[in-house]
């Protein structure tokens, strides 16, 4: 009698995970949806897998955060049933967006992105679509200056930051043709739970990158320079 009374019990809890399971996959579908009707082209990534990448690279340097396949750039698309099959194909799957084509990105240090978040608020300065990269980056996404009507004037994204250093403005990098980050539904290494995430709506307008770079750079010199500071009060 007793197994039969502990029998319905189990049996609820397999039927409540089943479905958080399948909440969950529907909630990832609708991430990478959300993203690709933005227009940002995706194409598949590795994945964190236990303490290492789902690439099986030994020694992988980067875990679960670059693509899957060397034809990323070719690869990227927007259409719903070629992102759904791929997802479906490894529910544990991240995406990369590839920028220079629709759009490009300003990634910064989470503590500056807010608080040029703050800043750009007061300014009245809309800053479109904002994503956190766990555990420590933010993702500004703006309009593209990748794809000029005069070729010799794209701006690649070796260059680390641009217009300017890597010395004057540390931490910033612009990616723009050539180049990708992760996005939603994202998972990644550096704790239980981190994963990249929208902070604000990929359907909201694109800004003009520039109209951004000042309150960035400011929030990142700021942030390095306190960064410096502390270490030489604790050095």
């Amino acid at each position: 009698m007793e197994k039969e009374r502990r029998l319905p019990r189990w049996m609820r809890r397999g039927a409540r995970a089943a479905a958080d399971s399948a909440a969950a996959a529907l909630a990832r579908e609708e991430l990478l949806l959300d993203t690709a009707r933005a227009g940002f082209p995706l194409a598949p990534a590795a994945h964190p897998q236990g303490y290492g990448c789902s690439c099986e690279r030994i020694g992988c340097p980067n875990p679960g955060r670059h693509p899957v396949s060397l034809a990323w750039q070719t690869q990227a698309t927007t259409d719903p049933d070629r992102l759904l099959a791929w997802l479906r194909a490894d529910q544990e799957a991240n995406f990369i967006t590839a920028t220079g084509v629709t759009h490009d990105v300003l990634d910064v240090p989470a503590r500056a992105g807010h608080a040029a978040l703050e800043r750009l608020a007061a300014e009245g300065t809309d800053t479109g679509p904002v994503a956190v990269a766990d555990p420590d980056r933010m993702l500004f996404f703006t309009d593209t200056r990748g794809t000029p009507d005069d070729e010799d004037e794209w701006w690649p994204c070796v260059l680390d930051c641009l217009p300017e250093t890597m010395d004057e403005h540390p931490g910033l990098r612009w990616h723009c043709r050539g180049s990708y980050v992760l996005v939603p539904p994202s998972r990644v290494t550096g704790g239980p739970g981190s994963s990249v995430r929208w902070l604000r709506a990929p359907g909201l307008p694109l800004p003009e990158p520039l109209t951004l770079l000042e309150a960035l750079t400011d929030a990142c010199a700021e942030v390095a320079r306190a960064e410096r500071d502390a270490s030489l009060t604790h050095g």
